[in-house]
């Protein structure tokens, strides 16, 4: 390689910033200065709070008119697709039961999260006939 090749010159260091007022020093490994040379920045502030205090991920309100909603969900899954259906009556015992049955009818896994049962996969339609069929108000929501 010859000596003006790259831009390194014998006179120049490994960065080539030999001089250069523009580098900062943060870590060194001689003896004057063990370790660390400038202290942490402060953690940045996030943005400005959210309107009524919500969290990032507020669930949206359903409103309790006796509809029984299909969504089709996909945030916090790693981009699997959910199906969540909200509105059901019943007690606790009453909902796992439900849970069983439309887990059955469309032969995937799912699980109550308090009120809402989550289906794993796309089955609106499936489960829109078989909550029409038990004699549920049905409207699918959302996309």
């Amino acid at each position: 390689m010859a000596a003006g090749a790259a831009g390194f010159t014998g006179d120049d260091t490994v960065s080539g910033m030999a001089g250069n007022g523009d580098s900062r020093l943060v870590y060194s490994t001689d003896g004057t200065n063990a370790g660390r040379v400038r202290p942490p920045e402060p953690p940045r502030k996030q943005g400005p709070a959210r309107k009524g205090g919500q969290g990032p991920q507020a669930a949206p309100a359903v409103p309790d008119d006796g509809v029984v909603r299909l969504f089709r969900d996909r945030k916090g899954r790693g981009g699997k697709t959910a199906t969540a259906i909200t509105g059901l009556p019943g007690s606790e015992a009453e909902l796992d039961a439900m849970l069983k049955r439309l887990k059955q009818q469309c032969g995937a896994g799912g699980v109550r999260e308090g009120r809402t049962l989550l289906i794993q996969g796309d089955h609106r339609d499936r489960l829109a006939a078989e909550l029409g069929a038990l004699g549920h108000r049905v409207k699918l929501a959302g996309g």
